[in-house]
């Protein structure tokens, strides 16, 4: 059995909310009075649950709640979440940089941190001096962090600036130097943030491949945070999800991002109440279904089937609407939009008197996977387009991976559109 080299137990992480140090006398001489009579702190025992999309119902909030799960040597751990999940705050917390409310972590080995722009990264310094300053903080001796020095200044491609000042550097240089720094100087235990999305698309392929090099022939282990769900299939071994600062799902990284994508889509009842929207509601999506040529609801649609997706919507005739068009995106498990449907390039004009229209599709040219449909609907009087109704993840549903037993055909898992073509002679 692979030895464990990280175990997080029963982490929690209380955060007070509005205003941090005003008003907080009264709660520090009740935690003390508490302590000192051999009690618990009164203030773990409230706290609301980490939605930000709620009114919070206390001044407290659980950032994070009773958070298990172990991480063995040579894993690449994938991080799954919403914004304001938790993710960032567990990173923290394992890096070092915050303390648990309450709870332990156990390690073996050093960890580098990369979780913001310039983390570690001192501003006065150059390049070259951030360098040694950050093998120091990690245990090295001069010597091993000079060994290490002309892999990171290479890997990272800032050498015409490596004795510039870290302060005159783009937040791109820095996230390459910062990188290179963690990854070359041979911590235990890497953790990344999403910060690599600040980097371009050459430098986040080398920094992937480099986080498989780490785990592949070192052993060492990594710890991802990101919203490309390419990347976590791509790069990751396992994987968790986390929402509203709770381990919702722990297993494979197929089956870790199915849970994420499918706890992201919202059913029928839901979309009239979410407050995740955009626009002055003059019409206001309600309930999205798609339906078979027999009408009949479905969630799963085989390979160049036809079909439909319903729309129904609420209007509000005191808000005027002069020329309507919506449109219709389909993403991918990548988060990727692989087809729109505009209404205008499709020449159809919406009768805004009515409460629903449907999108007819002639075949599912879809590789095999999971897909969701955003709804963008807007006023094309003005300059700008103005948001009538924007709401993101209103529907998933699913390409089978196979059509054999009626027409021996089958689209292969993946993304990507199958177009309509023939082979010949």
């Amino acid at each position: 059995m692979s030895e464990v080299i990280l175990k997080v137990e029963n982490i929690n992480k209380q955060y007070r909310l509005g205003t941090v140090g005003t008003g907080t006398l009264s709660h520090d001489l009740n935690r003390f009075w508490h302590k000192i009579r051999g009690k618990e702190d009164p203030y773990l025992k409230v706290g609301t649950v980490n939605d930000r999309s709620k009114k919070a119902s206390s001044d407290y909030v659980w950032a994070l709640r009773d958070i298990n799960f172990e991480v063995k040597r040579g894993e690449i751990l994938g991080i799954i979440g919403k914004n304001g999940a938790g993710k960032s705050t567990l990173l923290k917390i394992l890096s070092r940089v915050t303390a648990p409310t309450t709870g332990s972590i156990k390690t073996k080995g050093r960890i580098a941190s990369l979780l913001e722009v310039g983390t570690g990264m001192h501003p006065e310094l150059t390049g070259r001096e951030n360098i040694y300053l950050n093998g120091a903080i990690l245990g090295m001796t001069k010597a091993e962090i000079a060994s290490k020095l002309e892999e990171i200044v290479d890997f990272s491609g800032c050498e015409m600036y490596i004795d510039t000042p870290v302060k005159r550097y783009s937040s791109g240089m820095r996230v390459r130097l910062g990188f290179a720094v963690a990854a070359f100087l041979e911590p235990d235990i890497l953790v990344v943030d999403e910060v690599l999305a600040v980097g371009d698309a050459e430098f986040q392929k080398k920094a992937i491949g480099k986080m498989k090099d780490i785990s592949n022939t070192t052993g060492r282990t990594v710890l991802f945070v990101s919203h490309n769900m390419g990347a976590i299939r791509d790069l990751c071994t396992r994987a968790i999800v986390i929402e509203n600062g709770i381990l919702r799902f722990d297993g494979s990284t197929n089956d870790s991002v199915s849970h994420y994508l499918s706890s992201n889509s919202h059913s029928e009842e839901d979309l009239a109440s979410r407050t995740d929207r955009l626009g002055n509601q003059a019409i206001k999506l309600k309930k999205v279904r798609i339906v078979d040529t027999n009408e009949r609801s479905i969630e799963a649609i085989g390979p160049f089937d036809p079909f439909s997706i319903v729309f129904e919507y609420e209007r509000d005739t005191s808000i005027e609407i002069k020329k309507l068009l919506i449109s219709i995106q389909i993403i991918d498990a990548n988060q990727n939009i692989i087809a729109a449907f505009p209404s205008d390039e499709y020449c159809y004009d919406f009768n805004t008197n009515s409460n629903s229209f449907r999108l007819n599709i002639e075949m599912m040219n879809f590789r095999s996977s999971s897909y969701t449909i955003n709804f963008l609907s807007f006023d094309t009087t003005t300059e700008t387009l103005n948001y009538i109704d924007r709401i993101d993840n209103v529907f998933t549903f699913t390409v089978l991976n196979t059509k054999m037993h009626t027409e021996g055909r089958l689209a292969r898992p993946g993304s990507g559109v199958l177009l309509k073509a023939k082979f010949s002679d």
